[in-house]
């Protein structure tokens, strides 16, 4: 005997959870979005914290840039989709080769796993090809 309402309940489960859903798709870039502005915000705050130290204009470069692409990416256009995929690339590869791998515990493991976070975000939405 089939069931009849399986269908029915599959049908309404898949069109919830689709990431085909344009509201979906938005959460995700606006995820995106929020995570930037905080490493971005994060970024600057160490900055201001010791200014002195060697390197730490890269903080403040890579942080404003961050926020900016955080903001962009509140909007429906595409460019900042590549923006957050390319930048925060080139951050934690700039990152990893002037500091090393971060122990688990620390800021810079954060900012590494934010970084990865928007880059999956970013490459999802674009493998999508669908206007956000």
């Amino acid at each position: 005997m089939k069931c009849l309402t399986c269908p029915v309940i599959w049908s309404k489960l898949t069109s919830v959870y689709n990431t085909q859903n344009p509201s979906i798709m938005k959460q995700i870039r606006i995820l995106a979005g929020i995570l930037l502005l905080i490493t971005g915000v994060l970024h600057v705050v160490l900055y201001i914290q010791d200014p002195d130290v060697p390197g730490s204009i890269g903080l403040l470069i890579f942080g404003i840039v961050y926020a900016g692409i955080g903001i962009l990416l509140f909007n429906r256009k595409k460019y900042p989709l590549y923006l957050g995929l390319i930048i925060p690339l080139i951050g934690m590869t700039l990152s990893i080769i002037k500091f090393g791998i971060p122990e688990l515990i620390s800021l810079l493991a954060l900012f590494k796993l934010i970084g990865l976070i928007v880059i999956i975000c970013c490459g999802y939405l674009l493998l999508r090809r669908g206007k956000v």
